[in-house]
């Protein structure tokens, strides 16, 4: 996961599209290259060091959003975690490297090729020699049959959350020996590098019965450098230890445990022990730095010392005005509560001084989300006027800057920098231009309308909403500071697949012309003076005032998405364009609003893939009526589609050559950007803390982890500030 307080990071692969975050210029500022692709923007700070300086043992503690459901990752309950436990215990014949590209994984693949394109694309494996299952079998043929049978979707009797790609090949069988796979396709697919990754061995994909239950909870035979020990829900932890039939790099550790912490408790995690490592928000990465700090004394209070401080003033005060006894005992007994809150929180800074904050970009972005399927936003120009009131500069900013990280816009929705299909193609849409939005909204029939009074709703709000009214009415600008909270879609149950139309009233149409004043329809003549400020007056049409419903997160980890809503207001207020701010349960936000459409504007990331022609289809297809009645939308939540882009899809994933097939995807980026059905805003920052003497672990960027590499530094490796030698340094007392 990342910083989103709602659910665990989507794993792209793992439901329906996997997905569930935290984008033309031909060349990026400091890329020294062609390629529009360029760099990415933040690289890997996992704390590189040799195998030789990594100790070997030890139990590396890390926190995860869940305990999963399923340890299938095909299946529609697979989340994050459910990810994180198959690169480390199941074969992948790809990993992602740095730059979030598709590269050989050589402990599995020899080499793969494709050897003919006519009359059939036919790909051939050549497997490791050395790659065997834990049960000593070796990964063969039968596998990769049984897998591409189980997920084709020909066979509903498994319960498989996709079938993108394993619907395209037509056979499976052994090739020249036992150690080729020849896999012959009915129809050319460029992303087969996506398919087998991971691989589940035949006993898991072999049987309906076997593929829907028999990998939910255990998986018998792995063929990893870990194998799962234990899944332990009772302990809210998963457990997994050294593979003793692993043919590549012996794993450092002897165990990993992934143990389910919730954010706001992972402070607590680290300073008491039982973490090692963990993902973070901003202010946990701050205190984590603060503590890291010299104390010399010259750190200003903060936290619970700071309120002991102005308890202590306030009784003071009270005393010397004269509060009668009572008054001041309960100031003393509110002291005294505080001096324990400020004990403990120094005895937590205390211990998180043996903890670093290693920091990157998520491969993962947010996006302002616009929903074309009812209301004003139905209007394409409308979508334009509030994408080109955006200071996309500003917004990336306010989120990136404090904490250090690179603040460039993302400027696809296909990719990001560094990636192969990454290119700015946000010159489609246009650059921020007030004027030109005021345009747009007035082309469309919506412009200053005298004075706006918003009526009284009568109904009430959905439950578990909190009416914030108009953020954009609200003084000083958010600080950023706070974390993301943006939900990572495809961690909800998968089966999202809503009928295009909102239970309730879109928002719009709340607002009516003040009594007296001009009566619907009744616009002042073309060329008539504008009234002062008539720049930035609510805008109206036919009596109603533009007002589009926003809807936000609500609970802990939401602070920077609120922060960022909370510019997007004013900047649309500037056009005329008021907001309607519903806050909502983090629990219901994904599955009871972005997935039903119950919103016009909301904030949710899309994490990226190294194969947009395949993953990024269903995001942004066009709805079609369904059998039953109702509308498709596949994935694409904001309904905003179009025939060409369904077309330049189906061609990108049917071409075989690279350049042209990125070039196909950049095109189809360019009209995802003009039809302004979704704003991509920023990269999500990716905050981890983690032991100092912790290696090749942390913020990963891209990059697969190596969870072979993973261990903790020799005393010889280690600098001045390890802390070698005490349990919390990775030598547990599960050891």
């Amino acid at each position: 996961m990342s910083h989103d307080g709602i659910g665990p990071r989507a794993v792209l692969r793992s439901v329906a599209f996997l997905t569930a975050g935290m984008l033309t210029v031909p060349v990026l500022a400091g890329c020294g290259s062609d390629d529009p692709a360029g760099e990415p923007l933040a690289g890997a700070d996992v704390a590189r060091a040799d195998r030789s300086d990594v100790a070997d043992g030890g139990t590396l503690r890390w926190a995860v959003d869940t305990v999963p459901d399923t340890l299938n990752t095909f299946q529609a309950d697979a989340d994050g975690t459910t990810s994180r436990i198959a690169e480390a215990v199941l074969p992948s014949m790809y990993r992602t490297d740095e730059r979030g590209r598709a590269v050989r994984n050589a402990d599995y693949l020899a080499s793969a090729e494709v050897v003919d394109t006519e009359p059939k694309q036919v790909v051939v494996y050549r497997l490791a020699q050395q790659a065997v299952w834990s049960d000593g079998r070796e990964i063969g043929a039968a596998d990769f049959a049984a897998q591409w049978r189980a997920l084709s979707g020909k066979d509903t009797a498994y319960w498989t959350a996709r079938n993108a790609g394993y619907d395209r090949i037509e056979k499976v069988e052994r090739g020249k020996n036992d150690l080729e796979v020849k896999v012959t396709f009915s129809r050319p697919y460029a992303d087969w590098k996506s398919l087998f990754t991971p691989l589940y061995p035949k006993e898991v994909m072999g049987t309906p019965d076997s593929f829907n239950d028999g990998a939910r909870k255990k998986i018998k035979v792995t063929a990893g450098p870990f194998t799962v020990e234990k899944v332990d829900s009772k302990e809210d932890e998963v457990v997994l230890a050294r593979n003793p039939r692993w043919w590549g790099s012996p794993p450092k550790l002897q165990k990993i445990v992934l143990r389910a912490v919730p954010h706001d408790k992972r402070v607590s995690a680290l300073s008491d022990g039982t973490l090692d490592l963990a993902e973070i928000d901003p202010e946990a990465a701050r205190r984590v730095t603060v503590a890291a700090l010299p104390q010399d004394g010259s750190t200003p209070l903060m936290g619970p010392e700071a309120d002991r401080s102005a308890a202590d003033a306030l009784r003071s005060w009270a005393v010397a005005n004269g509060t009668d006894e009572d008054a001041a005992d309960e100031e003393a007994s509110a002291r005294k509560k505080l001096r324990k809150k400020a004990e403990k929180y120094a005895r937590q800074q205390k211990a998180l001084s043996g903890f670093e904050v290693r920091k990157s970009l998520e491969p993962a972005f947010t996006q302002l989300a616009l929903n074309g399927a009812e209301g004003p936003l139905a209007d394409e120009r409308v979508r334009r006027a509030v994408a080109r009131a955006l200071d996309r500069e500003d917004l990336a900013a306010s989120v990136l800057k404090p904490l250090g990280l690179p603040s460039e816009p993302v400027g696809s929705h296909l990719a990001l920098s560094g990636q192969a299909a990454y290119a700015d193609n946000s010159g489609a849409l246009g650059k921020q231009d007030a004027k030109e939005a005021r345009a747009l909204l007035a082309d469309a029939g919506w412009v200053p309308g005298g004075p706006v009074k918003e009526e009284k709703k009568d109904e009430k709000k959905d439950e578990g909403e909190e009416a914030a009214g108009s953020e954009a009415d609200k003084d000083g600008d958010a600080d950023g500071s706070g974390d993301d909270g943006t939900y990572i879609v495809g961690e909800d149950d998968g089966k999202n697949h809503g009928d295009g139309k909102a239970p309730h009233d879109s928002g719009t149409g709340t607002g009516r012309l003040t009594q007296g004043g001009a009566p619907a329809g009744a616009y002042a003549p073309k060329g008539t003076a504008a009234p002062a400020r008539a720049d930035t007056a609510p805008v109206a049409k036919d009596g109603k005032a533009l007002v589009l419903r926003f809807v936000l997160p609500s609970g802990p980890g939401s602070e920077t998405l609120a922060g960022v809503a909370d510019r997007i207001s004013k900047m649309l207020k500037k056009i005329g364009i008021r907001t309607d701010v519903s806050k909502v349960d983090n629990d219901s936000y994904f599955k009871d609003h972005i997935a039903s459409g119950a919103f016009d504007l909301a904030l949710y990331s899309w994490p990226a893939t190294a194969f947009p022609a395949t993953d990024a289809r269903p995001v942004h297809a066009k709805p079609v009526p369904a059998a039953d009645g109702s509308l498709n939308v596949e994935q694409n939540w904001t309904r905003v589609g179009t025939d060409q882009v369904d077309q330049l899809f189906d061609q990108a994933v049917a071409t075989l050559d690279d350049a042209e097939r990125r070039d196909l995807i950049r095109k189809a980026d360019s009209r995802i950007w003009a039809a302004a059905g979704s704003i991509p805003l920023y990269q999500r920052p990716e905050l981890v803390a983690a032991r100092e003497n912790l290696a090749n672990a942390g913020a990963f960027g891209f990059g697969t982890p190596v969870y072979e590499d993973m261990g903790f530094l020799k005393k010889s490796a280690q600098g001045p500030a390890g802390t070698p030698g005490t349990k919390s340094a990775g030598e547990s007392a599960e050891d």
